[in-house]
């Protein structure tokens, strides 16, 4: 009986690493293709280009906010309690707003995070499509991306299917 146990586990292990062998496997580098389509370039420096016009923005409030902060220290000890209290909360709710701004405009769901998904989606899925056409052509079962990806450790250069896909999308 141990016997037909271990002749059945032998035959098991055969055949799931028998039809492991028979899957063909492929990959890309998402990123290599990303920086050579004249679009994502474009709309990179159009992301760029407004983050840094809202950082403008901010810094701006913050020098101002600074500033107020400035002039309220010289002025503290010769306003009365109430007026101190005032400026002190004008103070606070400027830094408020400027939070509040910074994180509408960077924050996990902001504005630019938005706008990022409008520009770089479109890219991302013509990207799959042109992988997906390149597998079901070639046959793949798998295709991997090794742009970030840490946990492959080897990957032949025979199985690099990122130029294919550069081709796919017209792009040399």
């Amino acid at each position: 009986m141990k016997a037909m146990r271990v002749l059945f586990l032998l035959f098991l292990f055969g055949a799931i690493a028998g039809s492991a062998n028979a899957q063909k496997y492929a990959y890309v580098n998402t990123q290599k293709i990303l920086e050579k389509l004249p679009e994502f370039k474009a709309a990179q420096q159009q992301l760029d280009e407004l983050s840094d016009k809202w950082q403008k923005e901010i810094d701006n409030k913050q020098k101002e906010i600074g500033k107020m902060w400035d002039a309220y220290q010289k002025e503290k000890i010769l306003l009365p309690e109430e007026e101190r209290t005032k400026r002190e909360a004008e103070i606070n709710k400027k830094d408020l707003e400027v939070r509040e701004l910074q994180k509408q405009r960077f924050g996990v769901n902001g504005e630019l995070h938005q706008k990022r998904q409008e520009l770089i989606r479109p890219i991302q899925e013509k990207i799959q499509r042109a992988i997906k056409e390149i597998a079901e052509a070639g046959g793949y079962a798998f295709i991997f991306d090794t742009s970030q990806s840490a946990f492959i450790l080897y990957a032949d250069p025979k199985l690099d299917k990122t130029d294919a896909v550069l081709k796919k999308l017209g792009v040399n």
